[in-house]
């Protein structure tokens, strides 16, 4: 059986440092190469902030992608860097709501498609979703990922509010609404319990092994005893604090010096380099930690290919989310310091690699025990990874099989 798939997605190539265009590319690629007949509805160029044409050939040739009319509000549509707070309703990229429906519509009345796939984090692309399943009835299926909703976010009560109506038709009119963790769909369906059991699935994150493939990693041979620990991505102010972190190298450079010493902590791509490098100087800690700047995605996954450790951070309110790093590091096979509250689902994933040293994020001196534990293990050679049948299961290929039989029985 072949599907005919419009898949509503804002983050796909040519983007640059977004991980969740991953998801989005791995299972539109997983969909062609089973005979699908694959749409992605996506956003011109012109609407990233941050982009790279080298990205374009990791997009199939099977893909059709179908780039309708949309602008970034902040950039695009300010004057002075100002503009009314609706133009970013509900969020920056409202504009393309009206690209994207017309531009769907006329797609389906064309190829007449099967099923419409919409997929966070932009929530116009739920919207977007939404609009055309009222006037085509065809079936549709929201990739919420994360919770739209949760305690503080969103922190703007007009966004929130029409976060919530979208949740709301969602839930009302999905033929199934996906997440990437067992904490997401548990509190949906608390929030919801008139809605029938079958229409929350769980879709983990993962890593592309595709693009693994395209990854040459050459080790280099040491020439000191320093441990590298690589975290690579966005590192967010509220989300993934760094403070607490940085407090533990602190306190090693003066407490424990020889330890400080063997340590080599590169930051690649934080997005808030400007907001860190004064702490780190401060804390006189900028010998050690390196602010470095963005690589594209094969180049950073031949970067954790090629590292001695791997840090990943999550705070405990985000309990409910799992980033798509946690995947690409066990598939990376290196030793993780983890970050992150032992009972949210990041740490119930990461904590399966078996060479993981876990630590609250805003715990400095568990952490610096973390660092202590790394470091000692990595040098007696301590860690033992899965097997390469077992990390397979995390892949997003093994996901894409999943999804792909929900799509079947439509």
């Amino acid at each position: 059986m072949r599907k005919r798939i419009l898949y509503v997605a804002f983050h796909f190539p040519p983007i640059q440092t977004s991980s969740g265009v991953h998801r989005t590319l791995a299972f539109t690629r997983y969909f062609s190469e089973q005979g699908d007949e694959v749409t992605v509805l996506t956003v011109p160029t012109k609407a990233y902030q941050h982009f790279s044409e080298q990205n374009l050939s990791l997009i199939p040739a099977k893909i059709n992608v179908l780039r309708c009319y949309a602008r970034d509000t902040a950039t695009q549509f300010a004057f002075k860097n100002k503009y009314f707070s609706w133009m970013a309703l509900p969020d920056r990229w409202q504009s393309w709501i009206i690209g994207g429906f017309i531009g769907g519509l006329k797609h389906i009345r064309k190829n007449r498609s099967d099923v419409i796939v919409s997929t966070y984090p932009i929530a116009s692309a739920h919207f977007i979703g939404f609009l055309l399943h009222k006037v085509t009835g065809i079936p549709w299926i929201a990739d919420f990922r994360d919770p739209m909703l949760q305690d503080d976010y969103p922190a703007n009560p007009k966004v929130r509010k029409l976060f919530g109506w979208i949740e709301k038709k969602a839930a009302k009119h999905c033929r199934h609404i996906i997440f990437t963790s067992p904490g997401a769909l548990k509190l949906y369906q608390e929030r919801y319990p008139e809605v029938a059991p079958d229409v929350w699935q769980v879709l983990p994150n993962g890593y592309d092994e595709a693009l693994f493939g395209m990854a040459t990693a050459i080790e280099q041979p040491k020439t000191d005893n320093k441990v590298t620990l690589l975290h690579s991505g966005t590192i967010y102010p509220s989300e993934r604090d760094p403070l607490p972190f940085f407090n533990a190298i602190a306190y090693l450079k003066k407490n424990k010096p020889q330890l400080y010493q063997k340590l080599n902590v590169v930051l690649r791509s934080t997005g808030h380099d400007t907001l860190f490098l004064p702490i780190l100087k401060q804390l006189e800690i900028d010998d050690a930690v390196t602010l470095a700047p963005a690589l594209n995605y094969v180049e950073a996954l031949e970067e954790m290919l090629t590292t001695d450790a791997l840090l990943l951070m999550q705070a405990s309110n985000c309990n409910y989310q799992t980033p798509a790093k946690a995947y690409e590091y066990i598939r990376a096979k290196k030793p993780v310091l983890a970050l992150t509250d032992a009972d949210g689902d990041t740490a119930q994933l990461i904590m399966q690699s078996q060479v993981a040293e876990l630590a609250p994020l805003d715990d400095s001196a568990k952490i610096c025990s973390a660092i202590e534990n790394l470091i000692s293990n990595l040098e007696h050679e301590k860690y033992r990874f899965l097997p390469q049948s077992q990390i397979a299961t995390f892949s997003r290929e093994h996901q894409a099989e999943r999804f792909r039989q929900l799509l079947l029985k439509l």
